[in-house]
């Protein structure tokens, strides 16, 4: 059997802030994102290739924070960082601070496949992709109004509230549990063979200062596959995910602790991370095709579909 579950993002996001057209629209990316990855496991594909199917799907989706559409650091750039994950043996790709790669996760599974390395940044990530032949974009290519509007607002909030100027020297608060579109994406999957994979995208925070990077790319923090326990992609207040290196915490209490993956999963959303008081979310899948979708915050978009199942599709 095969399983897959995708998210776009988790924050606090009221209902009456989304209207019906642009609540179907959501929709229909995230649709079209799962079912990129589920028409490849159906064909008895590999995991891998699915999780980077539908992170890619999303990564060109303009209404997710992740390739086009994402957020604006506070110099009015775009610095995307990706990860992937193979649960078969271990092997990882993550990227961070890209800034002309049209498809971040699609370089990550280049490091994971012809690098020696696991984890590249900066330019070092963008020069490695041209060697590789990848489709390189202008800047400008990933910057959408919405996200212009946004920083705008972002650094007249924060001259408000006292800071020197809208230039670069005045970080806002981070907005990215705030307001669509919520952040992260991600990809988790098992293919018929057995293997686990997992993959995760974003643009970071808007407002963030040029070189932050959260725990998205970050293996065992935002990014994790084993599969032994589970695969896992978080999404949410990046530094506590950092800080908790929850999506190896979870494959943890399934190896060690003997926990089910529903049981990690609420531990680690509705415990651990309640308890530190931050906001976010998860998918996983386990080993025997389980999956499992948990946040705390009011809204989450996400996906699913397994096999014989019919495709599920929420927001609330």
């Amino acid at each position: 059997m095969y399983a897959l579950a995708i998210h776009g993002g988790a924050g606090a996001l009221p209902r009456s802030q989304l209207s019906r057209a642009r609540e179907e629209e959501y929709r229909q990316g995230l649709t079209a994102a799962v079912l990129a990855g589920q028409s490849l496991l159906a064909r008895d594909g590999a995991a891998l290739d699915a999780v980077e199917a539908a992170v890619s799907a999303l990564e060109d989706h303009p209404l997710f924070n992740a390739g086009r559409g994402a957020v604006l650091t506070i110099d009015g750039a775009v610095e995307l960082d990706a990860a992937i994950m193979d649960g078969a043996n271990l092997r990882a790709g993550a990227v961070a601070q890209v800034r002309r790669v049209r498809n971040p996760v699609q370089l990550a599974r280049r490091v994971l496949e012809h690098s020696p390395h696991v984890f590249l940044v900066g330019d070092g990530a963008d020069g490695y992709a041209a060697e590789l032949g990848l489709p390189l974009v202008a800047n400008e290519y990933f910057i959408t109004p919405y996200r212009r509007a946004q920083l705008a607002e972002l650094r007249a909030s924060a001259a408000d509230a006292g800071g020197s100027s809208a230039t670069s020297t005045a970080y806002p608060p981070p907005a990215i549990l705030d307001e669509p579109p919520l952040g992260t994406v991600g990809a988790v999957a098992r293919d018929h063979a057995g293997a686990l994979a997992a993959a995760t995208s974003t643009g970071g925070i808007a407002g963030k200062r040029s070189g932050r990077i959260g725990d998205s790319p970050v293996i065992g923090a935002g990014t994790y596959a084993d599969n032994q326990t589970c695969a896992v992609s978080t999404t949410g207040h990046g530094e506590w995910f950092l800080r908790t290196v929850q999506a190896y915490d979870i494959a943890a209490r399934l190896r060690y602790g003997g926990y089910s993956l529903a049981a990690a999963v609420d531990e680690a959303i509705s415990g651990r991370l309640a308890l530190l008081g931050a906001a976010g979310g998860l998918i996983a899948v386990d080993q025997h095709g389980h999956i499992a979708m948990r946040y705390n915050t009011p809204a989450m978009f996400r996906a699913s579909i397994r096999s014989g199942e019919p495709l599920s599709v929420h927001i609330y």
